[in-house]
């Protein structure tokens, strides 16, 4: 053999060991980029952590996955079937739900009586069980905490909070709207726009609702005809986030309207 041939057969068998070494590096990578999940923060504990180190069970609800389960004209009782540990009914439509973690709530229809599960809408807990209706529409997320939850949101926790966070003001010109049509007449709109007014200091979010959806039931004791199950709600909500600069400061207003009519519920 000559001595080039030597030299390129001695090159080939290199870069075929150099290939062959490489190969489990790759794979190792690729494994660990699959293994690797999405970090999802929470504030069950007031502030912004990872949800693998927050001691507390807390299932969160996305707002890409609040867009699907509601699309339908949904309240907020669709939390119901779509979170372990979580039971939401009502004996009153849509104004009136009661809700059960772990088991743990209250079947008293006085509205006086404490609530074993608190909802907190934006940091401010709704203690009225009408309150408690409010619809879910513009969200950023929300969280269940299971477990007694005093020592950070205070009384009527025993059970645990279900919390709500809305979509917060920006300071980028955005909005959307969505809407969807369905089986007796149901309709869901839902929309919103964020206006920044001063670039850095001043920006507004506001967003609604509008859900109604037609009778269907039948009152078989008097034959009246498509009866109950109806409903019309619209609801609103405005944020105003304030800035300035070079200050540290931040303030957030937010405040709620709704109106809601409807029929009984079966």
């Amino acid at each position: 053999m000559t001595t080039k041939s030597s030299v390129r057969a001695l090159l080939g068998t290199s870069a075929l060991a150099l290939a062959a070494s490489l190969f489990p590096a790759v794979a190792q990578v690729d494994a660990d980029q699959e293994a690797r999940l999405t970090t999802v923060t929470v504030t069950a504990q007031k502030v912004e952590e990872n949800l693998q180190d927050v001691p507390i069970s807390v299932t969160t609800v996305a707002a890409e996955k609040l867009d699907v389960l509601k699309s339908s004209g949904a309240d907020v009782r669709f939390l119901s079937a779509r979170v372990p540990s979580v039971i939401a009914e009502s004996s009153f439509g849509r104004a009136f739900p009661r809700f059960y973690i772990r088991g743990i709530g209250n079947t008293d229809f006085d509205l006086n009586a404490s609530q074993p599960v608190s909802l907190v809408y934006d940091d401010v807990p709704y203690e009225s069980p009408i309150l408690k209706g409010f619809p879910v529409f513009d969200r950023d997320k929300i969280e269940v905490l299971r477990g007694p939850q005093g020592t950070l949101f205070g009384r009527n926790t025993p059970g645990g909070i279900i919390k709500f966070d809305s979509a917060k003001p920006t300071y980028e010109q955005e909005g959307y709207v969505r809407a969807a049509y369905g089986n007796y007449n149901t309709r869901d709109l839902e929309g919103a726009v964020n206006l920044p007014v001063f670039k850095d200091e001043l920006a507004v979010r506001l967003s609604g609702l509008y859900q109604e959806r037609d009778p269907y039931v039948d009152n078989g004791y008097t034959g009246e005809k498509d009866r109950y199950e109806g409903f019309k709600e619209i609801a609103g909500r405005g944020q105003i986030l304030f800035t300035p600069h070079d200050t540290g400061f931040s303030a957030l207003l937010n405040f709620h309207a709704r109106s809601n009519d409807g029929d009984a519920r079966l």
